[in-house]
């Protein structure tokens, strides 16, 4: 028997189809940017590393949550910019607007509840996240009020924990 050696892949052709498959993210959210905003019953729940390079959140959030932590965009989100490499988006926080800007590098789970469409992802390598300065939102999320949702709960975002969806 002879002592092959496992070729090699220098096309790396994992990080391309991770890559890929970040661009059916970018996509989605710039759906949910355009001013007709998500589509029917359409929801996300958007898990990623908070001390990932590029993740910028706002000291009181990276403290709650130094690792990871899952967004909601469902209803109640304003400001969103997609950009190439990332998303930001203000979203309330005990009633309290905060901007969070992450990087598609840095999410490890995309879920459509609504769909059951899930993407996972390799975990990134973490750094120090940056602390975003307390600042005053560029549009006050009051001035222009989400769709009706049909239901009065204004507590904001949700954090929801994706265990259950976890392979085992």
């Amino acid at each position: 028997m002879t002592d092959q050696q496992p070729p090699i892949d220098e096309m790396q052709y994992e990080q391309l189809a991770q890559d890929a498959l970040r661009g059916v993210i970018k996509s989605a959210l710039e759906r949910a940017a355009s001013p007709e905003g998500i589509p029917g019953a359409h929801h996300f729940y958007i898990t990623f590393k908070t001390r990932a390079a590029g993740v910028s959140l706002p000291a009181d959030v990276i403290a709650k949550y130094p690792d990871e932590m899952t967004i909601v965009l469902q209803h109640q989100y304003w400001d969103m910019a997609v950009n190439d490499d990332l998303f930001t988006v203000t979203l309330k926080f005990g009633g309290l607007p905060k901007v969070l800007t992450v990087p598609y590098t840095a999410i490890v789970r995309f879920y459509d509840p609504s769909v059951q469409f899930m993407l996972q992802f390799d975990e990134p390598e973490t750094v120090e996240a940056e602390i975003a300065p307390l600042l005053t939102p560029v549009r006050d999320p009051e001035a222009a009020p989400p769709p009706p949702t049909g239901d009065d709960d204004d507590s904001g975002p949700k954090v929801v924990s994706l265990d259950q969806f976890r392979k085992k």
